[in-house]
């Protein structure tokens, strides 16, 4: 539900535009294809409902939007995402809100993401070709072989540009995967590797190639063949029929590793399991220490630990089985 607080707000952005329209000199009709609802009057039993000049109602669909980009974003701000389904005619009615309201364009670039199908065919639940993020994670998804990491799945959208169909099978994410380790261990692989008087490698010219890549238009696939170019760099190095200078072998480790990590973000996945395993080491603990407390009846002690994981977003479910737990 919109706090009050927030309601005010869109008839702030409203106010502006009822005056913008009543002074058009054409008479707006529901025939016109260019109409769209500002505010829409709500029937009986519709939950959202607040009174206003023109009806007890509630804000549409583009206004909500609207209004809440300038109120966490300000009038004028850099990139708007959304998928191309999208673009017309829910990003068109923001940006004519928006200008009506403030006189300017509302955002420098809109970023349109295509859409993801499952093995060659559109996704949809009432066929059941569809699959859950949940079950990229766990596995549970009779299209999938085995669980995968998030920074798999992660580098395996990413393989394609934001703007073209992405096909999702098990046979591109398995082969996504072994791609993602190659890299990974190429990146450990690279600590190894020490500096010489001299080097063979044009890592200027790479590093900028690089760079090229995200500057058109966030070509992930383009910068992921580039740091895949990398990884043969760090073979020839191992293999000392290349060499890099102190200089050209810091500016290579630092460039490969921020476009991994900091552009792309990715996560090593043996170092994310290791602090997994830790954590649930430590989770595992709690509950014994919970069901010594239980079991000497100091229930407070009890519920404090169970309070504090619920806290942390753990929760525990007590069975015949014992305790189990899910973050």
């Amino acid at each position: 539900m919109i706090s009050s607080m927030n309601l005010i707000f869109y008839l702030q952005v409203l106010n502006p535009l009822r005056q913008v329209i009543s002074s058009s000199k054409s008479k707006l009709s529901k025939k016109l294809l260019t109409d769209f609802a500002l505010w829409k009057k709500a029937e009986p039993q519709h939950i959202m409902r607040w009174p206003s000049p023109w009806s007890d109602g509630f804000p549409g669909w583009h206004l909500e939007c609207t209004a809440m980009s300038t109120k966490y974003l300000g009038n004028h701000f850099d990139i708007h995402g959304g998928g191309m389904d999208l673009k017309f005619p829910h990003h068109e009615c923001e940006i004519a809100q928006n200008e009506a309201c403030t006189g300017q364009s509302p955002v420098n670039y809109w970023m349109h993401a295509n859409m993801l199908t499952l093995n060659g065919k559109k996704m949809a639940k009432s066929t059941g070709n569809n699959i859950l993020p949940r079950e990229i994670l766990t596995g549970g998804s009779p299209f999938l072989s085995k669980a995968f990491s998030p920074s798999v799945a992660r580098f395996f959208m990413m393989q394609a540009h934001y703007r073209s169909i992405l096909d999702f099978s098990d046979d591109a994410i398995v082969a996504a995967e072994k791609g993602y380790n190659r890299l990974m261990e190429a990146l450990q692989n690279l600590k190894e590797i020490a500096p010489q008087s001299t080097s063979s490698l044009d890592i200027p010219s790479w590093k900028a190639a690089c760079y090229e890549a995200m500057n058109d238009d966030f070509n992930s696939p383009i910068l992921i063949a580039q740091l895949f170019e990398g990884v043969r760099f760090v073979n020839v190095l191992k293999d000392n029929t290349a060499s890099l200078t102190a200089t050209d072998l810091a500016t290579f480790a630092e460039t490969i590793h921020a476009f991994v990590f900091d552009v792309l973000g990715l996560e090593d996945s043996k170092i994310s399991n290791d602090d997994n395993s830790k954590l649930e080491g430590v989770i595992e603990m709690l509950i014994g220490m919970r069901n010594t407390a239980t079991a000497n009846k100091d229930f407070a002690m009890s519920d404090h630990i169970r309070d504090q994981l619920i806290a942390l977003g753990i929760q525990l479910k007590d069975g015949k089985e014992g305790t189990t737990f899910t973050f």
